[in-house]
């Protein structure tokens, strides 16, 4: 059984509703005490950092999240939620991660970029993967949607398990042993991000 936590930060019906398309039952869960009774734990998020990790806090989650991982029980944190399982990030100061992936989080940095786009990124664009059990039987174009002004930095590259490319080449899926993130929304991929979680259904 795989649970969607709940710290009111994240789009969860979508969330669910995309698995239920796969046919798979998911539950939402607030209390942490029940995340060890679940197989997987999807950790969505939108909004920002900051506020996310206040939430995560202030429900006693962040411990409960940090033994999860270390149990060895899969974890997928979703764009938001991708970023909170980073070290800290740099979103309106800087604050404290999960510490599941070594690295940071920070802004776009447009004075790298090579034409004028606009910040916050938003919309569809491809995503370069590595070979990994999360990205088993995607299209060759791995289109996926995107809507964020933060990206993460990997200290350990091994752990960037996908790139793309807005401005300048950024990641955009990460994994390390049990623990993955994507960036983009798997819910509103359509047929890609729908692939995406079904992969992890069936890890």
């Amino acid at each position: 059984m795989i649970a969607i936590v709940d710290y009111n930060m994240g789009n969860l019906a979508s969330v669910q509703n995309a698995f239920a398309k796969l046919g798979e039952e998911t539950v939402i869960v607030s209390d942490p005490e029940k995340f060890k009774e679940y197989d997987k734990l999807i950790l969505p998020g939108v909004g920002a950092f900051g506020d996310a990790m206040e939430h995560l806090k202030a429900r006693g989650m962040v411990e409960p999240l940090r033994e999860y991982a270390k149990s060895g029980k899969y974890m997928l944190g979703i764009c938001l939620g991708m970023q909170l399982l980073f070290e800290s990030s740099e979103e309106f100061g800087v604050h404290e991660g999960l510490g599941l992936i070594k690295g940071k989080v920070i802004a776009f940095d447009s004075s790298k970029f090579d034409e004028q786009l606009k910040v916050p990124h938003m919309g569809w664009n491809k995503m370069f993967t590595k070979e990994h059990p999360l990205f088993k039987n995607l299209d060759e174009e791995h289109y996926l949607y995107f809507v964020h002004s933060y990206h993460a930095v990997c200290e350990n590259e091994e752990d960037s398990i996908g790139k793309t490319y807005y401005g300048y080449e950024f990641t955009s899926a990460v994994a390390c042993a049990n623990v993955m993130g994507i960036q983009p929304h798997p819910e509103k991929s359509h047929k890609n991000g729908l692939t995406i979680l079904d992969n992890f259904i069936k890890l």
